[in-house]
């Protein structure tokens, strides 16, 4: 049967099943086995066995339920308090004041948390109300938070970039180390729309109310040690070789639960949610992955890949070319699809093609992080305007025209790594 027919009634059963409310996981694996029974010579009932079997027990999988486990601990704990506290007094001098503390706050905890839904939960749950209180425009307070929380997916450790190095088979701790430099110039950029926007319109920013000295502002920052001794453990044991992305993990927990003891906040209660938590998190994870995995072997027993590798090979499109495409398909399945599903469901297909046009994979693990983070912000299905929706009981539309300058920098962002490589590959080059 022709192939772009069979590729037409796979995606027609995927999107009827999706829209029908079928669990993403399960819906993968359907489709899946459709497609061998249906178009291929293989049994889809072993092949499921064992590659569902094959996905759920990777050893490299292990750090993802750690590190989910990590952000929950500290999702319950008052480190959201103590970095608002330490960051607020250097802020206050710079143009934008206090809507900095959603970029810097953010980039923090995108460090400890690799989640863009628990960074926009946990640090608009701080800076929402005291920013409110103090007379910020509205569509800047939920427009730099929905911004900056999709660091959560680009500073590690980060989930989605686990999910990516599994797919890919490349290393997590140099996507990892990969992902410190261009997340830090996308904090920069942030933060630099902020200082540009409030010189244009300095009668919105509301005057300080505090004044304090150096020695002042050096005793609030102690509040900030324990989240910078978390990271510098979690993200210095991968970067110097001494633990790998799984050991660098079980620090981050064990460092959680020890943070968390000293500010009071560990009990049997908070233990109990945060590990019942991320129990659900993974395991819906772990079914996506199963699911996709599958799907993947189908795919390549149909000759999907292969087909689809030889046709964008035929158009003859240059690297720079196929990368743009790429963010276009990337941004329209984030309409419909959240970030770890588009990850799982595409790169089977995508990864022959982009590695047969020289694309370095490490370099395009983090463009395809980049480009996931922007549908984190893009109507219907962007799961930070929910969290932002939830909090603030706003219209997505609303927040969406909010979130939409920091969209831009991102397309930003993306073509400075083109030009530049090195952003990405120089610091995984030195490991």
């Amino acid at each position: 049967m022709n192939e772009v027919l069979v590729t037409g009634l796979l995606i027609l059963a995927l999107f009827a099943l999706l829209g029908s409310g079928v669990w993403i996981g399960l819906t993968l694996a359907g489709v899946a086995w459709l497609g061998m029974e249906v178009f291929s010579s293989r049994s889809g009932g072993d092949a499921m066995a064992v590659t569902v079997w094959g996905a759920a027990s990777s050893w490299t999988l292990t750090a993802l339920p750690l590190f989910v486990w990590m952000g929950e601990i500290l999702f319950r704990t008052k480190l959201s308090e103590s970095m608002f506290r330490g960051l607020a007094p250097w802020v206050n001098g710079l143009p934008g004041r206090l809507l900095h503390t959603n970029i810097i706050g953010s980039t923090i905890f995108a460090a400890v948390s690799g989640s863009s839904a628990a960074t926009c939960a946990t640090i608009g749950k701080m800076t929402i109300p005291e920013l409110t209180g103090r007379g910020y425009p509205p569509e800047k307070i939920v427009g730099s938070l929905g911004g900056a929380s999709t660091l959560g997916l680009l500073i590690p450790p980060s989930i989605i970039m686990i999910v990516y190095g599994v797919a890919a088979e490349v290393s997590i701790a140099k996507l990892f180390v990969a992902g410190v430099v261009p997340g830090l110039l996308l904090a920069v950029l942030f933060s630099g729309s902020i200082v540009v926007w409030s010189l244009l319109n300095p009668d919105k920013v509301p005057q300080s109310d505090v004044r304090m000295t150096l020695r002042q502002k050096l005793a609030e920052s102690r509040h900030l040690i324990p989240v910078v001794l978390l990271i510098g453990g979690v993200v210095g044991a991968i970067y110097t070789g001494v633990a790998t992305a799984t050991e660098a993990a079980a620090i981050g927990v064990v460092g959680a639960m020890v943070l968390s003891a000293s500010q009071g906040s560990l009990t049997w209660a908070t233990f109990r949610e945060s590990l019942l938590g991320a129990t659900r998190m993974y395991c819906m994870i772990a079914l996506i992955l199963a699911g996709a995995a599958f799907l993947t072997l189908a795919m390549g027993y149909i000759g999907l890949p292969r087909h689809l590798a030889e046709w964008v090979g035929g158009l003859g499109l240059s690297p720079g070319q196929l990368l743009v495409a790429l963010a276009l398909f990337f941004i329209l399945l984030g309409c419909f699809l959240d970030g770890i599903s588009m990850i799982v469901l595409t790169m089977g297909v995508l990864l022959p093609t982009v590695s047969a046009a020289g694309i370095d994979l490490i370099w395009f693990g983090i463009f395809v992080v980049i480009v996931v983070e922007m549908a984190q912000i893009t109507p219907p299905v962007g799961f930070n305007l929910f969290v932002l929706q939830g909090m603030t009981q706003r219209d997505i539309g609303w927040i969406a025209k909010a979130c939409l300058p920091y969209f831009l920098l991102m397309v930003l962002a993306v073509s400075l790594l083109y030009w530049f490589p090195g952003l990405v590959t120089w610091l995984p080059s030195r490991m």
